[in-house]
């Protein structure tokens, strides 16, 4: 059970429990997601951790091209991978 420390969101619909001040790339790692998919049909996630390579792209409450290492997740978060 989530506590005072936690966020839950949901990542493709499935909900999710991480603590506070983790990047909404953790919180589709811990789904056991990949962010996308690579034009090859290969799983693709984060690779640089700091926004410059793009591969940890999610749409977040219908906002498509986020870069999810860059974003802190919040409380009822809807993200969509396309992975």
């Amino acid at each position: 059970m989530p506590d005072s420390t936690s966020v839950t969101l949901k990542v493709n619909g499935v909900q999710v429990s991480v603590l506070a001040g983790a990047t909404v790339a953790v919180a589709v790692t811990v789904a056991g997601q990949a962010c996308r998919t690579s034009v090859s049909g290969e799983p693709r996630g984060p690779l640089c951790g700091m926004g410059i390579c793009y591969e940890c792209r999610v749409s977040i409450n219908g906002m498509p091209h986020c870069r999810s290492c860059q974003i802190l997740c919040q409380s009822g978060m809807d993200v969509r991978t396309d992975g």
